[in-house]
């Protein structure tokens, strides 16, 4: 079977899943260029808790889980099917760390169906989801990711969700298409990692940007699973699509095993909705 592409994708808020402008079109192009997977495995900003588990239900529910949006955007529904015999390959794969099954809790989170409804609008390939872990370290997510790999071989398309830069406190409206100095410093460098040494971003702590441009980790950490799979490939990440959203978000794109495909998408990030401010709205 062909060794799948994986990738990281720079969701920012949920109302890209309506709109089309560079970025979700630059998903679209990815969706049509990969082959066909046997499932998408999907580690989103937005399943971020205090254990690492999987679902694996045969059919996850669309999960709603912000505030404050138009109703078109709560009326969506993305309802591919599970795959509940994936967590069995999980827990074999990235033994001994322990994986826990979801058999009736999460679901397809926005984080998620935001992206897929773009990349693979027909939602007729199975999609699960692999939850955060808020207890442990950058180092623990790196290593979870180039333990995923063999996935890969597999027919599993591995997508990290979330914002290199992410900082809701910190939005402007009036930079709908632009990111603050600090941001763009620390997008660029983690860029420099993923094209060079994909693993140097869980050294990222470190840099001087890191308070504001990571004030949670929950948004930056997707990455480092990317991160892990190309250390584990042995070869760097490529640039899908990049830019900036109202200052203080990074939508800035990445994938693993194949070129960026052609897009000819145009326009900025989807705009944010009046209210709540964003840092109430759980984008």
């Amino acid at each position: 079977m062909t060794v799948m592409p994986a990738a990281f994708i720079g969701h920012g808020n949920p109302m890209n899943a309506l709109e089309k402008n560079r970025y979700t079109e630059a998903w679209r192009a990815f969706g049509r260029s990969v082959p066909r997977p046997r499932a998408i495995l999907v580690i989103s900003a937005h399943w971020y808790m205090q254990a690492t588990a999987v679902t694996a239900m045969p059919r996850p529910r669309t999960i709603h889980d912000f505030y404050g949006f138009p109703r078109e955007l709560f009326d969506v529904r993305y309802e591919p099917p599970g795959l509940p015999e994936l967590y069995d390959e999980i827990v074999e794969v990235v033994h001994p760390t322990w994986v826990g099954a979801d058999v009736d809790s999460w679901g397809i989170d926005h984080g998620t169906w935001s992206v897929l409804l773009h990349a693979f609008p027909e939602a007729d390939i199975p999609v699960v989801q692999l939850s955060l872990n808020a207890l442990k370290s950058f180092d623990y997510h790196l290593q979870l990711g180039a333990a995923l790999a063999p996935l890969r071989e597999r027919g599993v398309l591995v997508i990290g969700s979330g914002n290199v830069v992410h900082n809701l406190g910190g939005v402007s409206r009036a930079m709908p298409d632009a990111g603050f100095d600090w941001a763009q410093r620390f997008d660029q460098q983690a860029k420099e990692h993923m094209l060079t040494d994909p693993a140097g971003v869980a050294r990222l702590d470190g840099h001087r940007d890191f308070g504001l441009a990571v004030p949670t980790p929950d948004h930056f950490l997707p990455l480092l699973y990317l991160a892990g799979l190309a250390r584990e490939a042995g070869r760097p990440a490529e640039v899908l699509v990049d830019g900036y959203a109202y200052g203080s978000l990074s939508m800035t794109a990445y994938t693993l095993g194949m070129g960026a495909p052609a897009s000819s998408g145009s326009g900025m990030a989807a705009p944010l909705p009046p209210d709540p401010p964003p840092d109430g709205a759980n984008i």
